[in-house]
């Protein structure tokens, strides 16, 4: 059975019609930049040694093991978005109201592996969605984590934490310790999961390296506490970096990687930046960019150095989401509560879309309508929904 089918019980879908209004009337529009000037260099290498050591150690557990053993219920979404929505979940009610851990980034096995045997990934089709965990409600960001959630109607509506961690120590005694980003955008290609890292570019890991670990200690130990027991916030599993893909500019100004998204399409992972028109503190204040870098031919890794192949400066602001797919742009801004569509015949159009929105993911469909993958940000509102993109693209 299809998952798109499987609506939790208890959702509801948004009475408010979408209302688009277009670019005729003078509304700004992307323009394009130098794409020669946005670089990457790549290294999936970095910590063979420590992950052979720690694998070695710790043993692994496939996806599906981890999707065995998923122990939180998702539920079904009761919030008025105020758009319309095809179908979607939210995450228990622990998760939903948790001050210190904030839903950023979103994927799927559809990004993972296309259309092919329904986009099921080691037998199971999945949203994954990154988060990033504060010490306290006020405190500032400690870690970050990936959460899988089953999409099928094979399996329970259930879903598992996994800890994102970076390999330390040494091969004789390995080790690992927390990823203290913002994981403000995910994308999975292949068996690969890149995690954007705001200031670097993104963070990689294998998602057949998943390690088991012991529960039990406290909240607050990570990391190795004897020769076969390793903690991890009580996290029985650990998803550990394996390299990085870090970014670099000509044109003076570093980009800031607030989101990214898989294009299937041309191979690419497109990037934005979340910026402020003026009077921000803790983000730029300047127009963001938009940019294209295309993975390695025939690959889901980018070569060990890698050339833009589209980059645009944008006239729109705070933006936490962005997606490309044939040729086609969308920009989710939390700031207007818009989402941007545009692509360059055409020009830019403007949407409503719901608040506190956050990143986006294209789902193709070779039998259904392909959609379009959002979440919501705010405590007690954790939605994480999908629309038609064709209601949505002009």
């Amino acid at each position: 059975m299809r998952a798109i089918a499987v609506l939790a019980a208890g959702a509801t879908v948004a009475a408010t019609l979408l209302t688009a209004t277009t670019s005729a009337s003078a509304a700004a529009a992307p323009t394009a930049l130098p794409a020669g000037q946005f670089t990457l260099s790549a290294n999936y290498h970095q910590f063979d040694a420590l992950n052979t050591a720690l694998v070695s150690t710790l043993g692994t557990a496939a996806v599906h093991t981890v999707m065995d053993n998923a122990n939180h219920d998702r539920t079904g979404i009761t919030d008025s978005l105020g758009i319309s929505y095809e179908t979607g979940f939210s995450f228990d009610s622990g998760d939903d109201n948790d001050c210190t851990n904030f839903p950023q980034g979103i994927t799927t096995s559809r990004d993972a592996i296309g259309t092919a045997n329904s986009g099921n990934y080691d037998g199971h089709q999945l949203i994954l969605v990154s988060w990033y965990t504060k010490d306290g409600c006020d405190g500032a960001s400690s870690r970050s984590r990936i959460t899988l959630v089953d999409w099928d109607a094979t399996y329970p509506n259930k879903y598992r934490k996994i800890l994102l961690v970076e390999p330390t120590g040494t091969t004789a005694a390995p080790d690992f310790k927390d990823i203290k980003v913002h994981a403000g955008g995910v994308s999975w290609f292949g068996d690969y999961l890149y995690v954007a890292d705001t200031g670097r570019g993104m963070r990689v890991f294998d998602m057949r390296k998943i390690l088991k670990t012991s529960t039990g200690g406290t909240a607050a130990q990570i990391g190795r506490q004897s020769a076969t027991t390793y903690y991890a916030h009580n996290y029985a599993y650990v998803l550990p970096q394996i390299g990085t893909v870090t970014a670099a500019t000509t044109s003076g100004t570093n980009l800031a990687w607030s989101s990214i998204s898989l294009d299937r399409v041309s191979r690419s992972i497109v990037m934005t930046e979340y910026t402020c028109s003026s009077g921000c503190t803790d983000y730029p204040n300047r127009a963001p960019r938009a940019v294209r870098f295309p993975f390695a031919s025939g690959a889901t890794t980018f070569a060990a150095s890698t050339t833009a192949t589209q980059a645009l400066q944008l006239p729109w602001y705070k933006l936490n989401g962005v997606a490309s797919h044939n040729g086609r742009w969308w920009f989710n801004s939390s700031g207007s509560k818009q989402l941007y569509y545009w692509t360059p015949s055409a020009g830019p159009h403007t949407y409503a879309w719901v608040s506190g929105g956050e990143s986006i993911s294209y789902w193709e469909d070779a039998a259904e309508a392909d959609l379009l993958w959002s979440l919501q940000e705010p405590i007690g509102h954790r939605n994480v929904f999908a629309v038609k993109q064709a209601n949505y693209d002009g």
